[in-house]
Order: structure tokens, then sequence, then C-alpha cells
């Protein structure tokens, strides 16, 4: 089947029957997170993956009551990093070198112009920057879920400070970004199932210049 059509059968699922999505498929979204791009490789967010019903349950009770937190196989959430600095550039961008087999100051050079151009910006453009970059694994994530055949709900829909207090974030220098539900749908609840996904039609949506 076609990421196409596998994108068609998927939707933001609002009702899910707590069963457990298999260990293969669950690591097939996070490989897929993993190998995600990201701005100059650095990667600057984690993934934490949580199916502690008890500690689901305190997140529920702060994201609208939506049931999916719990009814969930797990829940992912992504926390970036809450900005950058010369050291974090530099520990990055070292392991890339060792793991190419290349010497530790290949990078030196390139590393000095980023934190260059980074350093003026401020902690609210990092926050920014690296929020953004979490959300492309996000979006792939997505896309591996619904190749799997496993449901997923985005949701922005939470209060991200007592997430990161509740997770332990600030101790880590990350900040809670965007959360995803992956489990199966509970399709005689779920009002969304069966209806007809609509998009922008693709010669509105697609504008192209020759």
């Amino acid at each position: 089947m076609a990421l196409k059509d596998d994108l068609q059968w998927r939707y933001a699922t609002k009702k899910m029957n707590g069963q457990t999505v298999p260990k293969e498929k669950l690591e097939s979204i996070l490989e897929a997170a993993r190998f995600a791009p990201s701005s100059s490789g650095l990667q600057p967010y984690r993934i934490f993956v949580i199916s502690d019903r008890e500690l689901l349950e305190k997140i529920r009770t702060f994201s609208y009551d939506q049931s999916q937190i719990t009814d969930c196989s797990h829940l992912l959430v992504w926390a970036a990093w809450d900005g950058y600095s010369e050291k974090r550039i530099a520990d990055e961008m070292l392991r890339t070198s060792r793991e190419r087999g290349l010497p530790d100051e290949t990078t030196d050079d390139y590393r000095k112009m980023l934190w260059g151009l980074y350093a003026p910006l401020g902690q609210s453009w990092h926050q920014v920057h690296s929020a953004k970059q979490a959300y492309i694994s996000f979006a792939l994530a997505i896309a591996a879920a619904a190749e799997q055949k496993v449901d997923a709900t985005p949701m922005e829909g939470f209060d991200p400070v007592k997430m990161d207090e509740l997770l332990g974030l600030k101790e880590l220098g990350l900040k809670s970004v965007v959360i995803l539900p992956i489990g199966y749908r509970a399709e005689q609840e779920d009002w969304l199932v069966n209806l007809k996904k609509v998009r922008v039609p693709r010669e509105e949506f697609v504008i192209e210049i020759a």
C-alpha cells in the first residue's frame, strides 16, 4: 500500500479501545521519528514513551480530559531543548564525527559559525526553533503509525507547564511541545471514524510556479 493510502486511512482518532500496540510496531514508529531530518542534524528534542496507567491518569487531568490519553496503548511526548548552547551543539557534532570515524575537530568551523548565528537570537527564538524540529519528527511518527495501521491522535491540548513538572523536564533542559497517543480505534464509540476525510483540493492547495 502506498503512503498516500496509509494517510487516507488515518484520522485523528477520538476514542481508543485500550488494546496494546505490539512492540515491533511501536519500535517502527519510534525509529521513523528518530531518523527524521533536523536542522544541522542536532535533533534538539527527545521523545518520552509513557505506558504507566497512573501517570497517564495524571496527564489526562491537565489535557482537557481527553479519553485517548488513558485509553491509548502508549503516549509519546516530544520535548524540545529549552535553548541552544555552544556545548549542546558541540556535543552533538562530536557524536556525529566520532560515529563517522572522523577527527573530533572536523566540525569546529561549522560549529563556531552556527553558534555565532544562534547566540544573538535569544532563548525565545531557540525554543521556537527546536520545537519546529520536534514537529518534523512528530509528523514522521504519525506517517509511520499509519503505515503500521496504528491509530494516533496529534494533540497540543495539554498544559505544558504541568507536563514539564510531572516529567521533570526542566532538570533535563527540555520543554514539552506536542503529544501523540497511539493505539487502536474503538469503532463503535468514535463519532469521527466513518466520516469522509476532507482536505483542501489539490488545485487550490498546490501552487505551481513554472
